[in-house]
């Protein structure tokens, strides 16, 4: 990424994409009627060259780069193939990833292990093995007034979530910038879509800053740490195995990020306290994630 390219929200949601939602009218609570917003879930069947590898339930933006992000995090794409075409058919909802190298992964596919992500989370039995020749760069850091910052300006941000709920959000940082801002259904979803951004726009991942909204979950730190990201921020919670597997790694975990308080239970040495916690807000109650705006007021 070059310096030019380093400005906030490069990629970001677009709520106003009617594509992605729709309303709907129901009653509330007390029987009056109302109109909500709610997010669409659509299948995508994603192909490595000839062959049928999985049907993810997604939005259905940038079917391009989930499936090749997809790939990449399963091990199924090798970081040096040459990929030479990619279809997407809108109609038949398949995405076609072609690659100049022969692939089969017929005996991998039987080595499917169901995670814990939203909308049912799909990881394969050999990809600890990426997981465990991984690297992560030792000279990466994050300062607390970049953290303090990032969280502020990922959740007031327009968003999907913020217009209709029921969806997580990735970014891609850098220092206390957000890069790219993508939402789906399920979190290894968003995830896939930047690892596949990354890939096809040869973004260097060594001093990057990986931010969700969602758990911090052993799924979560197998594809960060297979993107070769140093660390992980999120505002959500964690669970044991994830915070094992982040140690094992040398993963910088940072959890509960909510205005002014985090978590650090990896990885530590990576950060720099240069903030005043005593002049940092606490979350503004109008910014916190919630189902809706109006629920603010």
């Amino acid at each position: 990424m070059t310096h030019a390219d380093d400005k906030e929200f490069r990629i970001a949601p677009d709520p106003d994409d009617g594509r992605l939602w729709q309303e709907v009218h129901g009653l509330d609570q007390d029987g009056q009627p109302v109109a909500s917003h709610v997010v669409h879930e659509r299948p995508l069947t994603i192909f490595l060259n000839d062959q049928e590898i999985i049907t993810a339930m997604t939005i259905g933006d940038h079917p391009d780069w989930l499936a090749v992000g997809y790939l990449l995090n399963q091990g199924m794409l090798q970081r040096d193939d040459e990929i030479t075409a990619i279809d997407v058919d809108d109609d038949l909802e398949i995405v076609v990833v072609r690659t100049a190298r022969q692939t089969n992964y017929e005996e991998k596919l039987k080595k499917k292990v169901r995670t814990s992500g939203c909308a049912q989370g799909t990881v394969f039995g050999d990809v600890m093995d990426v997981f465990e020749a991984a690297c992560l760069a030792g000279e990466a850091r994050i300062k607390t007034s970049w953290l303090h910052s990032l969280t502020r300006k990922i959740n007031t941000a327009p968003s999907l979530y913020l217009k209709a709920g029921a969806i997580h959000g990735c970014v891609l940082c850098h220092q206390d910038k957000p890069i790219v801002y993508l939402e789906d259904v399920g979190r290894h979803n968003a995830v896939d879509k930047i690892a596949g951004w990354m890939f096809l726009n040869n973004i260097q991942p060594d001093d990057k800053i990986f931010y969700t909204t969602g758990r911090l979950t052993s799924e979560m730190i197998i594809k960060c740490v297979g993107m070769g990201v140093p660390i992980l921020v999120s505002r959500s919670g964690f669970t044991a195995w994830g915070v094992e597997l982040a140690r094992q790694a040398g993963l910088t975990l940072i959890g509960r990020a909510r205005g002014k308080r985090f978590l650090v239970l990896s990885g530590e040495e990576r950060i720099e306290f240069d903030a005043d916690p005593s002049k940092i807000l606490d979350e503004d109650r109008r910014h916190r994630r919630k189902a809706a705006m109006e629920d603010a007021d």
